[in-house]
C-alpha cells in the first residue's frame, strides 16, 4: 500500500437498488461485474484504489478528487440503467488515517469513509445520488437536492430519451444524433425536450462546477 494519508480523496460507493428483487441474481452479478470493471479500465488514471465489489451489489473506490469521480458516477448509471438496474450513490471526501490501497478498495480506514457507508444505507426513494462532504455541509446540502431533481428527471425517462440524452451529455450535437439514428433532428428535438435534457444538464453542470471548487478547497488533485 502507498502512504498518500496526508492527501485528501474522494470515495465513490454505490448500492444496486432491490437487489433481492432480482429475477436473475446471476445475470444481475455478471452486468455488475461488467460495469464495475469497464469503468475501471476507463478512469484507470482517476482513480487512486479501484472500484471494488465490497459485496454482491455493492461497490466502493477511492478517486483522487471529487470532480473526477462524477464522470464515474455517471457512466455507471447510464450503463446500469440501460439493464434495467438501479443503483445508489453517494460521493464523498474522505481523509485516510491508514495508507491509501492501489490494488483494491479495502482495509482502509477514515472518518470520510464512515460517514459516507453511513449515507449510503440511508434508503430513500428521493434520490440515487447522495453526498457526504463533512467540510462543506452547505454546500452537501444543496448537491443532495440536485441530486434529487436528477432522480425524478431520470425516473419518467423512456429508453428512448435516456439513450438520446446520455449521447447529448456526451457531446454528440442533435444534427449528429438525428443522423446515427436515422431522423429528422426535429425528432431529436422532441425527445430532447420531452426528457427535460435543458434542466438535467444544468444540474450536472452545477455539479461539475461545485465539485470542482470543493476540490480546490480542499486541496484534492485535479
Amino acid at each position: 500500500m502507498t502512504d498518500t494519508t496526508s492527501l485528501p480523496h474522494a470515495v465513490l460507493m454505490g448500492d444496486i437498488v432491490q437487489s433481492e428483487r432480482a429475477l436473475s441474481a446471476r445475470a444481475l452479478h455478471a452486468a455488475f461485474n461488467m460495469a464495475i470493471d469497464a469503468q475501471n479500465a476507463a478512469h484507470a488514471g482517476a482513480l487512486a484504489s479501484p472500484l471494488t465489489i465490497t459485496l454482491g451489489d455493492e461497490f466502493q473506490g477511492l478517486t483522487r478528487s471529487l470532480s473526477s469521480a462524477l464522470p464515474i458516477l455517471r457512466a455507471l448509471r447510464f450503463r446500469l440503467k440501460a439493464e434495467g438496474i438501479d443503483c445508489r450513490f453517494v460521493l464523498g471526501a474522505v481523509r485516510l488515517q491508514t495508507a491509501v490501497n492501489p490494488e483494491r478498495a479495502w482495509n482502509m480506514m477514515g472518518p470520510g469513509l464512515a460517514r459516507a457507508r453511513e449515507k449510503l444505507q440511508l434508503k430513500t426513494p428521493v434520490t440515487l445520488y447522495r453526498f457526504s462532504l463533512p467540510e462543506a455541509a452547505g454546500t452537501e446540502t444543496l448537491l443532495e437536492a440536485l441530486g434529487a431533481g436528477m432522480t425524478a428527471i431520470e425516473g419518467d425517462w423512456t429508453d428512448r430519451q435516456r439513450q438520446d440524452i446520455e449521447a447529448l451529455l456526451s457531446g454528440l450535437t442533435p444534427k449528429a444524433l438525428a443522423a446515427r439514428r436515422g431522423v429528422g433532428v426535429h425528432s431529436v428535438y422532441k425527445v430532447r425536450s420531452s426528457g427535460h435534457f435543458d434542466a438535467y444538464d444544468m444540474q450536472w453542470q452545477a455539479l461539475e462546477q461545485a465539485l470542482g471548487a470543493l476540490d480546490a478547497e480542499l486541496g484534492m488533485v485535479p
